[in-house]
């Protein structure tokens, strides 16, 4: 099975985005739409703009970075370039942690909807859900991303659903009605999970052909997609359901159908969101085996897992061991707090980026990029100054039990770094 250490460029421009678009669109708006409404009230729509924004500003960095840097070690890969290999490994470390929270989290969703539709038990569904992915994503990266978008269509056909069924009720309610102002830009931090996917874009950069110009036009197109598509389908939302009722709603979409169309339409939402669920976790764990890939080629890792299958050029290893520690964090079953564990996880990430970019445009000036954030001041770049700000307030807005978990495998992640780079401080 094992073979050079290469992955083969199969992915052009649509492929890439949509597959992007896939993993934005995943468990997130499915599953959070209806607490982040019931903690913004009707202005939920300036929650998911507030976020899309953040998620903007991050990603503008992304593209310079991965237009400068076009490897599967993504953040890791930029971390190291500006602050070295420890807070590389540090940054990368988190990333994986993110990688294996989400993946886990979605799958229990997969596996509340699989054991409704066909009546047999949770783990059976997540079980199966993780072992056929996995065999997925070794047999091709081309094959896994057109499953993906094959999934995305369907997700996206839910979301145009909810958004046509509203139409006659829109206006019926007062959009910037919200409990309290602090509660849209805690929904904000919340939803913020549902805008992650558009990173994966860049951890697949090194199987994506012409990676340079290719991937930074996938993310803004991605991002501004995904902005717009859900900032209607919160109005919707609101306008068909009272935002106090979503917030007790555990399948809030389907519920907003159900009142529309009837009962058919609740099924309908919920194999759309068995799909959904079932897309989340293949991208995450495409771009999860990527960037442990490349850590390993790096040396970061154990060089195990950058292993890369003969014959179908894909990093086996790394997907068997991210889909493996995903099965046992299934424990972990409250969805809005593991969502705010990933974000915990990501806020950091994304600052760290941001930073990243700034550091680079002083210490690595002459390097060429073909993607530049446009707005600096001589060599300070203004975006990724707010993207930082801006991922450092959402920070601020999660709830003790997340930080808490977060700040746990913060000292891990440390320890880690500490034993792996100890024989270079001796």
């Amino acid at each position: 099975m094992e073979g050079k250490s290469e992955l083969k460029k199969e992915l052009n421009l649509l492929e890439i985005t949509l597959v992007g678009i896939g993993n934005i669109l995943g468990a997130g708006i499915y599953v959070l739409m209806g607490k982040a409404a019931g903690l913004a009230g009707n202005m939920v729509w300036f929650s998911f703009l507030f976020a899309g924004i953040t998620a903007a500003l991050s990603a503008l960095s992304y593209m310079e970075l991965s237009s400068m840097y076009p490897r599967a070690g993504a953040e890791y890969e930029f971390v190291k370039r500006a602050f070295g290999e420890r807070v590389g490994l540090f940054v990368g470390l988190l990333v994986v942690y993110f990688v294996v929270i989400t993946s886990s989290a979605v799958a229990l969703g997969f596996g509340r909807y699989f054991s409704n539709l066909f009546g047999v038990s949770n783990l059976i569904g997540i079980v199966s859900l993780f072992i056929v992915l996995s065999l997925i994503m070794v047999y091709g990266i081309k094959e896994s991303a057109r499953l993906a978008i094959f999934i995305t269509l369907i997700e996206l056909t839910g979301l145009l659903i909810i958004i046509y069924v509203g139409i006659p009720y829109l206006g019926t309610v007062n959009y910037f009605e919200a409990p309290n102002l602090s509660g849209v830009f805690e929904a904000s931090a919340l939803i913020f999970f549902a805008f992650l996917g558009f990173e994966d874009i860049v951890r697949l950069s090194q199987e994506t052909k012409d990676a340079e110009k290719t991937t930074p036009k996938a993310l803004l197109i991605a991002i501004f997609f995904t902005v717009l598509l859900y900032i209607c389908v919160a109005i919707t939302a609101v306008s068909v359901l009272n935002y106090k009722t979503l917030g007790l709603s555990g399948v809030p979409l389907a519920d907003v159908a159900a009142i529309a169309l009837g009962d058919n339409a609740f099924v309908l939402l919920s194999w759309i969101a068995l799909f959904s669920t079932m897309n989340t976790v293949l991208v995450v764990m495409l771009g999860g085996s990527r960037i442990v890939y490349g850590m390993a080629q790096a040396g970061s890792l154990p060089r195990s897992l950058s292993r890369v299958h003969r014959r179908y050029h894909t990093p086996w290893v790394a997907i068997f061991g991210v889909a493996c520690l995903s099965v046992l964090f299934v424990l972990l079953r409250d969805i809005a707090t593991v969502a705010n564990i990933s974000n915990f996880m990501i806020f950091i990430v994304f600052f760290m980026v941001n930073l990243s970019l700034i550091k680079l445009r002083y210490s690595d000036p002459e390097r060429k990029r073909p993607f530049k954030v446009p707005f600096s001041i001589g060599r300070f770049p203004l975006l990724p100054s707010l993207g930082a700000l801006s991922s450092l307030f959402l920070f601020s807005q999660l709830n003790v039990e997340a930080i808490t978990y977060g700040l746990a495998l913060v000292g891990i992640s440390i320890l880690i770094v500490l034993l792996k780079t100890r024989k270079s401080i001796a």
